[in-house]
């Protein structure tokens, strides 16, 4: 099990490992944490819950360690090996399947998906090209529209863009309109998002936007219900199973504009999911028919999560899909499958058969 992570949603990851570290079946699977620390390092991990939950509101962090984990293709097995300055290496033993619960950039977006094609060692959720799509929010519009599916209006802003014509880039987000919501193109758990109501305030949140990611994407304001989505891959050649659909709403007095980090992770009563969401049986139908359609648009596998905002005209408008969605028992992915009949446990073991049967490299 990988976790940590060198991205900004690192602490994310190591709530995640500690809700799966707890509902695992310990009788059917050998577990081996594997950390990754903010400097990339591979460090062997401990197994208790508690050393990675989100406690008393301190973040959780794998820390760098003088034993340097790697996975190695020997012998035609895929082996853990672990390494000391002036030390013999020591093999942990083969590795029949990876569960990377890593969240944003360096974990979710196809870079580790692509050293364990490498390494042919079979790993649950989506391969490269689907992780790299589902990261980076620009693309992922453009496979959208290109699939039939109604997007929200945005406007991309590259670098060069912003450093060589900044006007240019305010004029194409004014024609937007206000509010917008300005967020990095490739950064999840809703970093460096930040809701912008004038031109005035548009030019600090690119800024805070751009410590996450220099490629942005900036969005219209879309008043709607947010609907979410569970995704879960069918077995052998069946269609994707979509759960139940649950819907966010704000908890009154929570203080949260929008579905935020604090919001997400460290305010746990500031948001209510409801599933199955108050909607007509119609538009329940439409919207998990979209959802599994989504899913399919970016070559998905294993599990996701798309969201949808749902209009007071029936609109359905996509608004992203998240290949490792997070994963913890509280929330949004395995509530909406408890919701619909799978429980958090049998969530996991689901997961990992699906792995274990599905084969590496072109598929």
């Amino acid at each position: 099990m990988l976790f940590g992570g060198r991205s900004s949603e690192h602490a994310v990851s190591c709530v995640t490992a500690a809700g799966v570290l707890g509902a695992i079946d310990r009788t059917k699977y050998d577990v081996v944490p594997i950390g990754i620390a903010k400097n990339g390092q591979w460090v062997l991990a401990g197994n208790e819950i508690s050393g990675w939950s989100l406690t008393g509101g301190e973040l959780p962090e794998v820390a760098p360690g003088d034993r340097t984990v790697s996975l190695a293709h020997l012998g035609g097995d895929h082996q853990l090996v672990v390494t000391k300055s002036s030390s013999v290496p020591e093999e942990l033993g083969a590795v029949d399947v990876v569960f990377p619960l890593l969240h944003g950039p360096w974990g979710e977006d196809g870079t580790v998906q692509g050293l364990l094609e490498l390494s042919d060692t079979r790993y649950v959720g989506a391969g490269v090209l689907a992780s790299a799509l589902g990261m980076d929010k620009h693309f992922m519009k453009v496979v959208f529209e290109a699939a039939g599916l109604t997007v929200g209006p945005y406007v991309a802003v590259t670098d060069r863009e912003w450093t060589v014509s900044p006007d240019r880039v305010r004029e194409r987000v004014a024609a937007l309109g206000f509010p917008v919501f300005v967020k990095p193109a490739r950064a999840g758990s809703s970093m460096g998002i930040s809701k912008v109501d004038s031109l005035d305030g548009l030019d600090a949140a690119i800024e805070g936007a751009r410590e996450h990611d220099l490629k942005l994407v900036i969005e219209a304001g879309i008043v709607g219900r947010e609907i979410e989505i569970a995704v879960l891959e069918g077995r052998g050649s069946d269609a994707p199973r979509v759960s139940l659909p649950g819907e966010i709403a704000m908890v009154d007095g929570a203080h949260h504009e929008f579905y935020d980090f604090e919001a997400k992770y460290v305010q746990g009563d500031a948001v209510n999911l409801s599933c199955p969401a108050d909607m007509p049986a119609v538009d329940i139908a439409r919207v998990r028919e979209l959802a599994a359609l989504a899913f399919e648009a970016v070559g998905a596998e294993g599990l996701s999560r798309v969201d949808f905002f749902y209009t007071a005209g029936g609109d359905l408008i996509i608004n992203e899909i998240n290949t490792m969605p997070g994963f913890t028992p509280s929330s949004m992915y395995p509530q909406m499958w408890a919701a619909s009949g799978m429980g958090y446990p049998e969530l996991i073991d689901e997961l990992l058969q699906l792995a274990l049967h599905r084969k590496t490299g072109l598929r």
